[in-house]
């Protein structure tokens, strides 16, 4: 069984910069870390492997720079690493981005020598994007079935059991057949430290396999800027102005004002 982990890179500061032509982030020479979410999903790969003795491959889609957080899947326990990389990859939508995934996921796959079932865990959202559209977006594109906000999974050869969370205190439990998509939520688990020895592993003895448009013979007018169907008008700051109100009165009288300001707000 094959285990995919998308993971994604996102700046590792507080304030990020923005291209002003593109209305896209600035990747190149910003410090990258690993999406904190995508850690409790490669987490979930890793116990899945302990239990089923599956290959777990983690891909991205980024600048060469993003080789260092697969280099921490790999420190982690990862088996494999794929970096897509390629100019023509840039300033992509969730959109083009799925698409290019499930190419490198379907070239994988094709290269592979059997025809065994296979499980993609995703974060179920990057800190920088936070439109949690990847996952069912690339499910989409495999033709699989996907399940999102998943806090606890049980797998077998053939077919996953998950609890699913439904609005804030509801639970669902779905059962599908592999190969199928989950996006799971950051409770599901504590994510392991890399140990000294997986380092070491994973700056001496792996490889990143890298892929570009021409090794997944992707459709030009599919990826990038030119595969995105939304386009970003405007990206800014807010201004804080400092304004403080203070209320005074009984506390029943302080409640009455604070919701008289919030509906004016349009908070509630």
């Amino acid at each position: 069984m094959k285990i995919f982990v998308c993971t994604k890179q996102v700046p590792g500061i507080s304030e990020v910069k923005i291209d002003p032509k593109t209305n896209t982030l600035i990747r190149e020479g910003v410090e990258s870390i690993l999406n904190p979410n995508d850690r409790n999903a490669l987490e979930m790969a890793l116990v899945l492997k302990e239990e089923q003795k599956a290959e777990v491959i983690a891909l991205t889609m980024g600048p060469p720079q993003a080789e260092e957080i697969l280099r921490e899947a790999l420190a982690m326990g990862v088996d494999k690493v794929v970096l897509l990389s390629d100019r023509a990859f840039a300033g992509a939508d969730t959109l083009a981005t799925s698409y290019t995934l499930a190419l490198a996921i379907k070239k994988i796959l094709k290269e592979s020598d059997s025809e065994e079932n296979y499980l993609i865990i995703c974060g179920s959202q990057a800190v920088d994007g936070d439109t949690g559209q990847v996952p069912p977006e690339l499910a989409e594109e495999l033709g699989i079935p996907q399940i999102t906000y998943v806090q606890k999974l049980e797998l077998s050869e053939d077919k996953i059991v998950v609890e699913r969370k439904f609005r804030a205190t509801e639970i669902v439990v779905i059962e599908t057949k592999l190969p199928a998509l989950i996006s799971v939520l950051t409770d599901i688990n504590k994510p392991r430290f890399p140990t000294m020895m997986g380092i070491m592993k994973a700056y001496e003895n792996s490889n990143v396999i890298y892929f570009d448009s021409k090794n997944l013979n992707a459709d030009i007018s599919k990826i990038g800027l030119n595969g995105s169907m939304t386009e970003v008008k405007k990206i800014f700051f807010p201004e804080r102005n400092g304004k403080r109100i203070i209320l005074e009165g009984s506390p029943e009288e302080v409640v009455k004002k604070l919701c008289h300001h919030l509906q004016e707000d349009k908070i509630l």
